[in-house]
């Protein structure tokens, strides 16, 4: 069973009820957008026992939690501990982003006590494999990188990244404008140095056919990632980037011809007066499919707080149109991110994302917002706290202040604005 393929015969999947009832929507115009491709439900067939979640036109914008060992970390139980606090504190999704260690077994973990959706990027262990087999990265071959899509496909990975639009005439593009900072993708650069290396074209663009025999097969989602995205503000929406996202278009309409759902991922670094553009633009080139992306971060200066900056251009980005925002942490430029990292991200762009869906309109986001105000205007703290977005930091902070009036907060104390006010208006009544 394909969402894609169900969707255009008429035919409404249990992913899609569930999806269609939890955003409050009708399953006929879900079923719609999905058979058009502005929606996707990503769930691989083999990958039972996970809430489905819809990504797309009309739905509530999803935040995505990025984890994963590195060289340096390599400790599976505390991802495993990361991508249950991200989930706890309410990310939509998890990617395994591992590059130390055994990459299969800690994707395994991740997947047996994680029940949600999951991500990779199979570059990474393509490339890795590679180089502990054979010693270098530019002795990979295409069939290298197929088996690896093809196990974490078996494995049930439910949507992969995959740089399909870093080919010669992008990387032409790039070293004729020039960069500040060249390519910032890990899975990107990859690619770039074997294709340099190698004299041949990118086998995930050449032999895009056969990476859809797979997608196909198990109904994983693919999504086109920004190989070129910038990582720099001085680098933005430049001409390696849009002739990125002019190749993902047209491969978008290639996936669509063969029933495979698609997202497409975009910047990356961007200034603040350039984000509303990049997701028009996004959206005409794309063909409307649903837009994932990485912040976008605002200013290149706030290492330690990047979850703020990207939580700005995120906020932007999706009321501008996005629909899948990608977690920053704290600790973006600086380091692997730890348990409070992800907390933090999280929270931040779930912020952004609920802030986005105000502005949007959807159907009930205001809701919660009405419900805390009322709990502020009747100075309902245990309310207050338990519609907060991170109930556990808002209680502490609550504790901490310990005013000496325990129906208002020590900011102002006797002073309260709500009860000042509300002893005025009502005291002749």
């Amino acid at each position: 069973m394909r969402q894609m393929s169900e969707a255009r015969s008429g035919r409404v999947t249990k992913e899609m009820k569930a999806v269609a009832d939890h955003e409050g929507l009708g399953v006929d115009i879900l079923m719609e957008r999905i058979a058009i491709g502005e929606v996707v439900i990503p769930k691989n067939r083999r990958h039972n026992g996970i809430k489905p979640i819809g990504i797309g036109k009309g739905l509530r914008t999803k935040v995505n939690a990025n984890i994963g060992t590195s060289t340096d970390y390599v400790d599976i139980q505390y991802e495993v501990k990361k991508a249950k606090l991200a989930v706890n504190v309410g990310a939509d999704t998890i990617m395994d982003l591992s590059t130390g260690g055994d990459l299969v077994k800690i994707r395994q973990a991740i997947m047996e006590e994680v029940p949600v959706v999951i991500g990779t990027v199979p570059i990474y262990q393509a490339a890795i494999e590679t180089i502990h087999a054979k010693g270098a990265l530019t002795k990979m071959t295409p069939d290298d990188i197929f088996s690896v899509l093809e196990c974490q496909a078996k494995e049930g990975v439910d949507f992969f990244t995959v740089h399909c639009g870093v080919t010669r005439s992008s990387i032409e593009r790039l070293q004729k404008q020039g960069r500040l900072m060249d390519i910032v993708s890990r899975g990107g650069s990859f690619l770039t140095t074997w294709m340099i290396a190698n004299d041949k074209e990118n086998p995930l663009y050449e032999q895009f056919d056969r990476l859809l025999d797979i997608s196909r097969e198990y109904d994983v989602t693919l999504s086109l990632g920004d190989g070129m995205r910038p990582g720099s503000l001085m680098d933005a929406t430049d001409r390696a980037q849009v002739e990125e996202l002019i190749i993902l278009g047209e491969l978008t309409k290639q996936a669509w011809d063969r029933d495979v759902q698609v997202m497409i991922e975009g910047p990356g670094h961007v200034p603040l007066d350039q984000v509303q553009a990049n997701i028009q633009l996004q959206k005409r080139l794309c063909n409307n499919a649903p837009f994932y992306v990485l912040g976008p971060v605002v200013t290149d200066v706030a290492p330690g707080y990047d979850h703020i900056t990207s939580a700005i251009g995120g906020a932007i980005a999706a009321a501008s149109g996005a629909d899948f925002l990608c977690y920053v942490t704290p600790g973006e430029h600086l380091k692997l991110p730890d348990l409070e990292d992800v907390r933090q991200g999280v929270i931040a762009t779930r912020i952004a994302g609920h802030a986005a869906d105000i502005a949007k309109g959807l159907p009930n986001a205001i809701d919660w917002d009405n419900a805390m105000s009322k709990a502020r205007k009747n100075l309902d703290w245990d309310a207050q706290i338990q519609l907060s977005i991170d109930p556990e930091s808002a209680r502490k902070l609550r504790e901490s202040g310990k005013p000496h009036m325990e129906e208002v907060c020590s900011m102002c104390g006797e002073y309260c604005a709500i009860k000042l006010v509300d002893k005025a208006l009502h005291s002749k009544s």
